[in-house]
């Protein structure tokens, strides 16, 4: 009975009151009204309307991740628990910003750069502040930088709820899968050729994938289902 009641609570919370959805189409609003002036104004062209959803999937991990954000509140815990949590958190974005791109080794051959990239790249991806230094390089897209400190803090409230708890360990291997589909493309590129068919097919779908897991990851992490 209990466990009916708390389902039915979390279901209610889903469902988004009046200001939510309000909030929501100003935002869905304003992120077109910025594709469209991107499109006006850059150089850049979409050769297919199947080419417009490499400029929505940024915005569909920046919505949903300040979602998750915005809508999750960590049970209460005392200071070891929240510091635990906190470590666990860190650590795992710092696994994530590796494996997803966000920073990694310095290349030597590029030189010592710091530049910011506007219009090279739709919004989302944009603006990109690239870094490459005597050690450590970084790329900031927009979309991963929102999309992986979502999952941190998801994972720092889902810590809470179940220490311990392999689940929470399944859960951070899918959330890896979401940002090592590129790795896997570029793999399978190399082991089967450039110009294999399912090279191509696994490469030209890593983003979409990525998305979908990273959505379902979200999902996952924010429902919790064995917590407290």
């Amino acid at each position: 009975m209990t466990t009916d009641a708390s389902i039915s609570n979390r279901l209610a919370g889903l469902r988004p009151d009046r200001e939510e959805l309000l909030i929501a189409a100003m935002v869905v609003n304003s992120e077109v009204l910025l594709l469209g002036v991107y499109w006006l104004v850059s150089s850049s062209e979409l050769t297919s309307l199947l080419a417009v959803r490499y400029w929505v999937y940024p915005f569909v991990w920046i919505n949903v991740g300040l979602w998750a954000i915005f809508k999750t509140v960590p049970a209460s815990a005392d200071d070891r628990d929240r510091w635990l949590a906190g470590v666990i958190a860190v650590g795992y974005f710092a696994v994530l910003a590796y494996f997803g791109g966000l920073v990694g080794p310095a290349s030597s051959a590029a030189g010592r750069s710091l530049r910011l990239t506007v219009l090279a790249l739709p919004p989302g991806w944009a603006p990109t502040l690239i870094y490459n230094g005597g050690v450590l390089s970084a790329a900031l897209f927009p979309f991963k930088l929102v999309g992986y400190v979502a999952l941190a803090y998801l994972v720092y409230a889902t810590v809470l709820d179940a220490a311990g708890s392999a689940v929470t360990g399944v859960l951070g291997l899918l959330s890896c899968v979401s940002c090592t589909w590129p790795v896997l493309a570029s793999l399978a590129t190399g082991v089967l050729g450039s110009g294999s068919a399912i090279a191509g097919a696994v490469y030209s779908q890593s983003y979409g994938l990525s998305t979908l897991v990273f959505v379902v990851t979200v999902g996952l992490l924010y429902w919790r289902p064995f917590g407290r």
